[in-house]
């Protein structure tokens, strides 16, 4: 009997932790690395391949920093120069995710 109830806390302890994990990345994370990555860079570096045929800017440019969030969103809905746009792509909450997860590598 105290084996049983053992292990099924430990097994409710391991089913919590792995939730955890999985809820530990953000939405806006997960969008900008399925999404924006492949371009922008993981850190926004814009240190790709795709980055440097297309002449993507890093989030460290003075033109990139003085953007605030809403000309990022915009930009993201609506593409700019060789950027697509993503407004029928995804939605308004990714979007804004993703430009949240980005704005984090100005810090």
């Amino acid at each position: 009997m105290n084996n049983t109830i053992r292990s099924s806390v430990v097994l409710v302890v391991i089913a919590s932790l792995a939730c955890a994990v999985g809820f530990a990345q953000s939405s806006g994370e997960v969008t900008y690395k399925d999404k924006c990555q492949i371009c922008h860079g993981a850190t926004g570096a814009a240190d790709t391949a795709p980055a440097k045929i297309l002449g993507v800017k890093p989030v460290t440019d003075p033109s990139v920093m003085k953007m605030d969030f809403a000309e990022m969103l915009g930009i993201a809905r609506n593409g700019r120069n060789k950027m697509q746009a993503f407004k029928d792509k995804l939605t308004d909450a990714e979007i804004r995710g993703a430009v949240n997860y980005f704005r984090t590598f100005m810090r």
